[in-house]
């Protein structure tokens, strides 16, 4: 017989006797890879779901969170009490399909009061296919993700049934997490595709660039659709790629520039074959701009290394420090790794640093003409303290 360890049987014990204080209300769980299992309202379409649990600090903007690709893989608890109150609607979309896992929301959503609402946000959860439960402490979730770290859970709604819990605790204390995993791979763009349609306003919605001043290729690690809308706005003709496009699938579209998107999952993994493909950018001589998983390749296909951050960032109100200008930003961020700044070679400088924790926020390299930032400039939801970022873009490609 093999032994357990000391660990495996307290987690046992934890989920038996979560089991044992089950709420007679309960339509809905969240059971952790530690035992715990958090009761309250299943909403969204029934099942269960396996992710690492997150918290995003942001007060609005949820339905752009939600959409956002680079939470494939993830469960989001939303620290704002009150989520749902907007609707949903179809103009606020930041990519094609939803890849999150799951949400965590502390009160049941109400009734929506907007004038753009098109739909209540848990039939929009429902349409995606997305599971989540309402009524948790999250609170004391996002606490203990602040403490011990992003754990493993199963979002519940539906079966409560012991067989279906046990499973869902079997899934979360097993899984390996998302160290390792190359998920841009599964939510990539299937083909190459040209993008004109510009950021949205209220008098004027959605519009199309007509009149192209640059020619700028995309590679699609998971890219906000706020992203491309912004390079367009200022005269790119964008052409998105998939993430595996070589440097001489790239180079082959003659761009001005080369942009790097943000994405999921580990950019180690996905630096394998990713990284290759940039360098191969930057000896070319093609200037390149990357955001978030787009600044950790290019870290990586300049000699720097990545690793995985404790609890993450991920929120609209994290204030990030230029190092140039002494300036702070205040930027939306959603990352759980970051690029380790004693890895960065001579020829990279760090720009930006977090104010909150230390962490990288941007480089720079003195060699070739390419910059990254961690952080999202196009927000969406979040400030627009760092939209000069596009234009710096421009003046690069321009130069």
């Amino acid at each position: 017989m093999t032994a357990t360890s000391p660990d495996t049987d307290s987690q046992k014990a934890r989920f038996a006797n979560a089991l044992a204080a089950r709420p007679v209300q309960a339509t809905g769980a969240l059971v952790l890879g530690n035992g715990a299992v958090l009761w309250g309202l299943g909403i969204g379409a029934e099942g269960q779901s396996l992710g690492e649990v997150c918290f995003n600090t942001s007060m609005s903007g949820y339905q752009e969170i939600l959409m956002d690709p680079s939470y494939a893989g993830q469960i989001i608890t939303f620290t704002f009490p009150h989520i749902g109150n907007v609707g949903t609607n179809d103009e606020d979309i930041e990519a094609h399909q939803v890849f999150a896992r799951g949400c965590v929301l502390r009160c049941d959503i109400t009734r929506p009061s907007n004038f753009r609402a098109a739909q209540h946000l848990s039939d929009w959860l429902r349409a995606k296919g997305m599971t989540g439960i309402a009524g948790v402490d999250t609170r004391a979730l996002t606490r203990l993700i602040r403490d011990d770290g992003a754990p493993n859970g199963v979002v519940v709604n539906g079966d409560l049934s012991e067989a279906a819990l046990t499973a869902a605790f079997e899934q979360a204390s097993s899984w390996s997490g998302l160290t390792g995993l190359d998920l841009a791979k599964d939510v990539t763009t299937g083909q190459t595709y040209q993008w004109s349609q510009t950021t949205w306003s209220l008098k004027d919605g959605f519009r199309e660039m007509t009149a192209p001043t640059r020619r700028v290729v995309a590679v699609d690690f998971g890219a906000k659709l706020n992203i491309l809308r912004n390079l367009a706005a200022r005269g790119c003709d964008v052409t998105v790629v998939p993430a595996t496009t070589t440097a001489e699938e790239i180079l082959s579209h003659r761009p001005d520039g080369v942009f790097l998107s943000n994405g999921p999952g580990d950019p180690a993994a996905t630096g394998v074959y990713a990284a290759e493909a940039v360098r191969g950018v930057l000896d070319a001589g093609t200037p390149i701009f990357g955001i978030c998983l787009g600044h950790q390749i290019l870290a990586q296909a300049l000699g720097a290394r990545t690793s995985k951050l404790h609890q993450g960032h991920r929120g609209g109100n994290h204030p990030v420090k230029d190092l140039s200008t002494g300036k702070v930003e205040i930027t939306s961020q959603n990352h759980g790794f970051a690029v380790d700044p004693e890895s960065l070679p001579d020829e990279v400088e760090a720009t930006h640093v977090s104010l909150f924790d230390g962490t990288n926020e941007g480089i720079r390299s003195t060699r070739y003409r390419a910059f990254s930032v961690q952080y999202h400039p196009e927000a969406s939801p979040g400030p627009h303290d760092s939209h000069y970022l596009f234009d710096r873009f421009m003046e690069l490609m321009d130069a």
